[in-house]
């Protein structure tokens, strides 16, 4: 007698898997925004490229499976990205720091180094900070460990020189130009290392310091806390580290991020306390820059330039 054995049908052999890890697609993200930002290349109007870029990035949110939380976003309120907005069609929970034109003013001026980027995290796990300065130093996985922000920017260095069996003076470190920058320039100078002063593009910078291959090996200076938490998620998916403090300039803004919520203002924050848990990170560049290629239009397309980072599928 031939006992005949049912077949399992074909859903039931192959299983969809729903935890695949969507963040190719939010690649769709950065670019929608760079293509719009782009247009605006060295024509003078900063808002305008930003509010295009912010635009583009929540149309196409808003059409992903997803329950998005701004965690870090626009410090305007009418933004259509602004920290507490909710994004997505409805789905995964996921919350956001994005950033939909880092660097508007090297749009404005036609430079190089713009790009369009988000991150995205686990909800609940973002570090939700007032829009305020840090000052923050960002090393590739060769220096972690090796860093302290409380410790003298030279000491810092030599550390750094030490992590990859080099000189102090084959060391490269990477400032934003600006007046603040004045004494750390100068602390950098006396201690041997050489500088790369850039005008715009920190989180750029933090990302460069981690890639093997750039000759950039650590980036320093005071900044945003958008760009810090961004760099740190980026540095969560490269192996890197960031370390970032806030820096109030009087007592009014002490008293101000008291008011926010941060009584110890003093405390250096990790790139575990800024972004910790699974991230997803995507960036795309809007004008040329070291570390991504701006748009391209063509007659009838456009080429972009995307990079994507994820503690999950690296």
């Amino acid at each position: 007698m031939t006992e005949t054995v049912p077949q399992p049908s074909e859903a039931e052999a192959a299983p969809q898997n729903n935890n695949l890890c969507r963040c190719e697609s939010y690649a769709r993200v950065t670019e929608r925004a760079a293509l719009a930002g782009a247009r605006w290349l060295g024509r003078a109007n900063d808002e305008s490229a930003e509010d295009d870029a912010a635009q583009a990035m929540r149309g196409v949110l808003d059409t992903f499976p997803i329950e998005g939380r701004v965690v870090i976003g626009s410090a305007d309120d009418e933004s259509p990205l602004a920290a507490g907005a909710a994004i997505g069609a409805g789905g995964e929970a996921v919350d956001l720091a994005l950033d939909p034109l880092e660097g508007r003013g090297v749009v404005a001026r036609g430079g190089n180094g713009a790009m369009s980027m988000i991150a995205v995290g686990e909800p609940g796990r973002f570090t939700a900070l007032p829009d305020f300065y840090m000052r923050k130093m960002a090393v590739g996985p060769r220096a972690r460990g090796a860093i302290d922000l409380l410790r003298p920017v030279g000491e810092n260095i030599e550390a750094i020189a030490e992590a990859f069996g080099r000189r102090v003076n084959d060391v490269t470190t990477i400032v934003l130009d600006r007046p603040r920058h004045h004494d750390l320039i100068e602390e950098i100078r006396n201690s041997g290392a050489r500088i790369k002063l850039i005008q715009d593009g920190d989180v750029t910078a933090a990302i460069s310091a981690a890639i093997r291959g750039t000759n950039d090996h650590l980036a320093i200076g005071i900044g945003g806390t958008r760009q810090a938490v961004l760099s740190a998620a980026a540095l969560r998916c490269l192996g890197g580290e960031l370390q970032a403090q806030f820096w109030p300039t009087s007592r009014r803004e002490i008293d101000e991020l008291r008011e926010a919520g941060i009584v110890d203002y003093e405390r250096v924050f990790n790139t575990e306390d800024l972004a910790p848990g699974e991230v997803i990170v995507a960036a795309t560049g809007v004008s040329n820059g070291d570390l991504l290629r701006g748009v391209r239009f063509l007659a009838d397309s456009a080429r972009t330039h995307s990079l994507l980072m994820c503690t999950r599928c690296n």
